[in-house]
């Protein structure tokens, strides 16, 4: 058995020249590219049991060699992925169900008859690889770069294969990262959590690819720098995968969850204070430039109207444009460079780790109720041209549905859930003004000043202003 640790990132069949030719390749290039024909079958039953416990198994001829290989479930966010693997040499594009013992076969599965294991679909495509070898401080890089090109078929359905694999041979695993990264500064790459058998499976099923990685156990002692770690991932990992998911379906509701979660991460840029120094991090313009081409369409697609459907047919041309600008790339796996590394302790002063020391509920305690303090609600004394201030109350508002939605239930005041609850109505109310036609405004205006006075009444509104 090893430990399979790669990033895949999907590729533009023209990026797959531009990557070999690239000078960071060209200098770290030890030998010559290879190029051959990789054929796989994947096998499972009928109901797809090796699915369901995330195990792949499959045998791959690679000229005149059979190997048949088993993949454990694993991690995979921003592409990178880890987990274990078994590979053995077998005489034939056939399983030999005699290696599949207890030293790999998981306790999942032990009941499961292995005669009805069958074959269920097949990748076939043209791999072009080459080792990249360089010095990281005082430790040998080994990375093997393959360029993929080919299709996964399933049940008379295919989907083309166009994808870039980085694996570790030797050295850490933030090398992949930074290479990721530097060749992401010249070439689209789209981090891609997904691997080829998820792909053929996803083929039979398009909802059989999970959207959302494993939730993170949140508890009292759960640290603030536990929470940028566990909750960075799962809003970066959540987000590829749903980036992968839009870009594979075009369901309008994918691309609005997309958007939100853009705005989710976001706001995570603005609530951990001290113990995320704004010096560790440079996400905001990126992100700000990715929601200023996403949100206006969210928000007029809402309209059943010939304006709302012109924005839903908009959508899958600007996501693309985004997704083939180098930006997307560079974005994405630098933060999940900066998360591998907790970059945003390095040279953080001694009172951001106290604050990053502190249990989630005190810092959450503090992190509202600054919020609520700064907070501008609609009041009913207020004139109408205050709205341009209430309107620019919706990144606060956005930070307090980041903290609200995932960690409400560690607040210590008064029914924090209706306190979410109306929040997210005002926000709602706040996004509609600029879209509703001016003879509509006077009402919206009324239903602010109402939804402002609702809130100030709640218990949990005036112990946090207490």
């Amino acid at each position: 058995m090893v430990k399979e640790t790669e990033i895949k990132l999907r590729i533009t069949p023209q990026a797959a020249q531009a990557l070999r030719n690239h000078p960071l390749v060209i200098e770290r290039l030890a030998g010559e590219w290879h190029t051959g024909t990789l054929y796989n079958q994947y096998f499972d039953t009928a109901e797809r049991e090796l699915a369901s416990a995330r195990v792949a198994l499959r045998v791959r001829r690679d000229g005149e060699q059979f190997i048949q290989t088993l993949k454990s479930k694993g991690q995979s966010v921003a592409g990178l992925s880890e987990r274990n693997e078994w590979d053995w040499p077998v005489s034939a594009q056939a399983l030999d169900l005699t290696l599949l013992d207890d030293g790999c076969w998981p306790a999942s599965l032990a009941k499961l008859d292995k005669l009805l294991l069958q074959p269920v679909f097949t990748t076939d495509f043209e791999r072009t690889k080459a080792i990249l070898r360089w010095q990281r401080d005082d430790e040998q890089v080994e990375v093997e770069m393959a360029l993929d090109q080919g299709e996964v078929a399933a049940d008379g359905r295919n989907e083309p294969i166009s994808e870039l694999e980085l694996e570790l041979r030797a050295g850490p695993a933030a090398a992949l990262l930074e290479l990721a990264v530097a060749l992401a500064a010249d070439v689209p790459l789209m981090p891609c959590d997904i691997s080829k058998a998820e792909r053929g499976y996803r083929l039979y099923d398009p909802a059989s690819y999970d959207l959302q990685l494993d939730a993170h156990p949140w508890s009292a002692t759960t640290s603030v720098d536990e929470v940028v770690t566990a909750g960075g991932w799962q809003l970066l990992g959540h987000t590829q995968r749903l980036a992968e998911q839009y870009r594979f379906s075009g369901q309008w509701r994918l691309f609005r969850d997309l958007t939100g979660l853009l705005v989710n991460l976001r706001a995570f840029f603005g609530v951990f204070d001290l113990a995320v120094p704004r010096s560790s991090q440079s996400f905001g313009p990126a992100l700000d430039a990715l929601l200023q081409q996403f949100r206006p369409l969210v928000l007029a697609g809402w309209a059943d109207d010939e304006e709302g459907q012109q924005a839903r047919e908009q959508a899958p041309q600007v996501f693309e444009a985004s997704v083939n600008d180098p930006a997307w790339g560079q974005l994405f796996l630098s933060l999940a460079l900066w998360l591998h590394q907790a970059s945003w302790k390095a040279n953080r002063p001694p009172r951001g780790d106290r604050v990053g020391a502190l249990p989630l509920p005190r810092w959450l305690l503090a992190a509202v109720a600054r919020e609520i303090q700064e907070l501008r609600v609609p009041h009913q004394n207020e004139a109408d041209s205050e709205v341009a201030v209430w309107l620019d109350q919706q990144p606060r508002l956005h930070r307090l549905s980041f903290l609200l939605s995932g960690f409400r239930e560690f607040l210590d005041v008064p029914q924090p859930d209706r306190l979410y609850g109306e929040l997210n109505k005002l926000q709602a109310l706040l996004e509609q003004y600029p879209l509703v036609d001016e003879e509509v405004q006077p009402a919206l205006l009324a239903a602010l000043r109402k939804q402002g006075q609702k809130i100030r009444k709640l218990d949990a509104w005036r112990e946090l202003n207490g």
